[in-house]
């Protein structure tokens, strides 16, 4: 194994500068008073930080080769998985395509979520965004999905002392209690009309009266669906906020266009919503 990373220039330049920085620290002569700062001196300007820069640029491009391979694994051989690990996006996928919707649901999000709030999320997958975005700021996160593989990676990469990660159909039913916001991301395509209409009447029994429902979705294609396991995507903000109106007095729907995709983020409530008056199209007077 040794021998294989010595193969990757940044790591073998990194074992280099070390040999170097060892015999160069061997060979200083500080007096004793001031030698732990001067060693702390000597490790920035010199090799050692430039070692651990080297190291890090190794660690970061074996990394993302091998978030490569699982994405070829997991969505080119067989059966695509229900869910999409964000820790691919991360390592690998961001700076292969240099787009960077892929964190926008995340903050848009947390636009709704005050500090110390009770957050029920919804078909939350893996828990990326769970733990790298909604923990830091809920009290607690009750964070449920369909797929049983969904929540043991959850549990194991994503855990989180104010965060449970539990395994519910929301077709038929969700967690008890109220909360101040419900995330639900990337997800509402996935169910029909009916579906979704069943599933309003259940978060809306759960959230605060000033609570908020937030979450994301992708525009339809002229031609069609983007992804054939859809079942209702969204033609255009007015076709999103239509389908949330009749459950919420306040409705905020915000596009983001990328090209290649179309994304809405979606904010709705009894209650006052996180975007200025400008930007609420959909506020009831």
């Amino acid at each position: 194994m040794r021998a294989f990373l010595k193969t990757i220039g940044p790591v073998r330049k990194t074992y280099e500068a070390g040999l170097r920085t060892r015999l160069a620290i061997r060979q200083l002569r500080l007096p004793h008073v001031d030698a732990a700062k001067k060693v702390s001196l000597y490790a920035k300007e010199r090799w050692p930080l430039r070692a651990l820069l080297r190291f890090n640029a190794g660690v970061r491009a074996v990394s993302a080769m091998t978030h490569r391979w699982q994405f070829y694994l997991q969505w080119n051989v067989g059966a695509p998985p229900e869910w999409f690990d964000t820790f691919i996006a991360q390592h690998y996928s961001w700076r292969a395509t240099g787009l960077s919707y892929g964190w926008e649901r995340g903050i848009f999000n947390l636009l709704a979520i005050r500090h110390g709030a009770r957050v029920l999320e919804l078909c939350c997958g893996g828990g990326f965004f769970t733990r790298q975005f909604y923990a830091a700021r809920a009290s607690e996160v009750v964070a449920v999905d369909f797929d049983p593989e969904a929540i043991r990676f959850a549990s194991r990469y994503n855990v989180a002392p104010n965060v449970r990660f539990e395994l519910c159909d929301i077709r038929e039913g969700m967690p008890d209690g109220l909360f101040d916001n419900v995330v639900w991301d990337a997800a509402i395509e996935h169910f029909t009309e009916a579906e979704i209409a069943a599933i309003m009447s259940g978060i809306r029994s759960r959230l605060t009266p000033d609570g908020i429902l937030s979450g994301h979705t992708i525009k339809e294609k002229a031609d069609g669906l983007q992804h054939p396991e859809h079942e209702r995507e969204f033609t255009s903000r007015d076709d999103l906020a239509g389908l949330l109106r009749p459950f919420f007095r306040n409705v905020q729907v915000l596009e983001t266009d990328h090209g290649e995709r179309v994304n809405y983020y979606f904010w709705a409530s009894d209650a006052d919503l996180p975007l200025p008056d400008a930007l609420s199209t959909y506020v009831r007077p």
